[in-house]
């Protein structure tokens, strides 16, 4: 399940390019129905929703740490881990992630992210 977490990696990168990069990368990843929860109660709902969110700042960095990918089924995985990213003129961000990703197609979809303090 090497390849979740290579899709993680890119969506780090996508979002530390800026965000046409990031909305090219990831209207081709997100579900249509795909949830994203972040700290401070924000949900945001469906495909076109985080899309549109996605016009923030660019990460300066980041780094994923300890990545472990859960298989729910061979259509199924959930990847865990703990990233530290930093934003221009910006604390360091510290978070634990959970992406559940699904296989459709013979391409995975990211289908639920969430983000938790640290």
């Amino acid at each position: 399940m090497q390849t979740l977490i290579d899709l993680e990696t890119q969506g780090w990168h996508a979002l530390s390019t800026g965000g046409e990069a990031s909305k090219q990368f990831y209207s081709s990843v997100l579900r249509d129905d795909a949830v994203m929860l972040f700290p401070g109660g924000i949900r945001l709902d469906g495909k076109e929703n985080i899309l549109q969110s996605l016009a923030a700042q660019p990460w300066k960095s980041f780094q994923i740490e300890a990545p472990q990918v859960i298989s729910l089924s061979e259509t199924v995985g959930v990847l865990v881990y703990q990233v530290t990213a930093q934003r221009e003129g910006s604390n360091p961000y510290g978070a634990l992630i959970t992406s559940t990703y699904v296989l459709s197609d013979g391409t995975w979809k990211l289908a639920l992210h969430q983000q938790t303090l640290v």
